[in-house]
């Protein structure tokens, strides 16, 4: 089968689409799965540099999150047949024409939907579900401040927050995406290059909740825009990974602070990968199928031109997820 391979941590330019040695059969409880497209995240871009290795024993080849068809199931699968579409999510592999993945992570793709599209859902699905509603338990009438609205994660999370009654604010950092973010449902537009999230939020008193992706460089004024009782779920670390908090104002408003990662969780058990794509097909999946949320794709690049993909991501000009065609569906 063919992949992207890395031929050293680097730039996008040391990845190639190359063959490689074929996949196992799937295993007990586990499914292959003929590959469409993968998801493009920014873990990728991490690991790619050398700085995002893999958990011990997943695949050493890029990508997260997949679409395709099911080509064959192992032992003890009873959910799954071959030629059933679907997405999934993964711990690696999702670069390549085929991979293997435990059975409960995997989720149909709706009908209607096209199959590459699908390959937008698993990873923001299992994020911003798990953080905002299985974790911080967000509900109608609440605040929601979400860092980087235009991100693939930030489109999700606003669809999410409107279904479920929230108000939602967004940072981002042009027009074109406070648009594009106001047309998804957002309601409080904030250009962190010409705004000041905290002085703006504080005109409604804080956000009850914040979405933040930036980690170190936003973790003390993301406690300055909490409200009382507020909740700040800390995703992602690009504004870098040690920071400092005013515990006198974090007490004061009886704040918490949550830190999760997706990737490094268990695949079953208590908080783990199935317990989250158990609770997505029950209680988002019907959203997505009958279109109150929608996967939000910004380009579609083939898989031979896997550097290009990285090199769009990384720009941050992008409105939603780009995905890597592995083949037609």
């Amino acid at each position: 089968m063919y992949a992207v391979t890395l031929d050293g941590f680097g730039g996008p330019e040391v990845m190639r689409w190359t063959e490689v040695p074929d996949l196992p059969p799937p295993g007990p409880g586990e499914v292959s799965i003929d590959v469409t497209a993968a998801g493009v995240n920014r873990a990728d871009l991490l690991q790619r540099q050398g700085n995002y290795p893999p958990p011990p024993g997943a695949s050493d080849t890029l990508g997260l999150e997949c679409s395709g068809v099911i080509a064959e199931v192992g032992a003890g699968v009873q959910d799954w047949r071959p030629g059933e579409r679907v997405c999934a999510l993964l711990s690696g592999g999702a670069y390549a024409e085929r991979v293997v993945v435990p059975a409960a992570q995997v989720l149909p793709i709706p009908d209607g939907m096209d199959t590459a599209t699908a390959a937008a859902l698993p990873e923001v699905s299992a994020t911003v579900w798990s953080n905002l509603v299985m974790r911080a338990g967000l509900h109608a009438g609440q605040l929601l401040l979400i860092h980087g609205g235009g991100s693939g994660i930030g489109t999700h999370a606003i669809q999410v927050a409107v279904s479920r009654g929230a108000r939602v604010a967004v940072t981002a950092g042009s027009a074109a995406k406070l648009d594009r973010c106001k047309e998804l449902g957002a309601n409080i537009l904030i250009n962190y290059r010409e705004e000041d999230f905290v002085a703006v939020l504080g005109e409604f008193d804080g956000a009850d909740i914040i979405l933040d992706n930036m980690g170190a460089a936003y973790l003390s004024r993301n406690v300055d825009a909490l409200a009382a009782d507020g909740q700040l779920c800390v995703i992602g670390m690009q504004g870098g990974i040690q920071g400092e908090v005013n515990l006198a104002t974090l007490l004061g408003k009886r704040g918490t602070i949550h830190a999760t990662n997706l990737r490094r969780r268990p695949a079953t058990g208590r908080s783990s990968k199935a317990e989250i794509i158990a609770e997505l097909q029950r209680h988002l999946w019907p959203l997505i199928t009958d279109g109150t949320v929608v996967p939000v794709v910004h380009a579609e690049i083939p898989a031979v031109e896997a550097p290009e993909a990285h090199r769009l991501l990384d720009a941050s000009e992008t409105v939603g997820k780009v995905l890597l065609r592995i083949r037609d569906n």
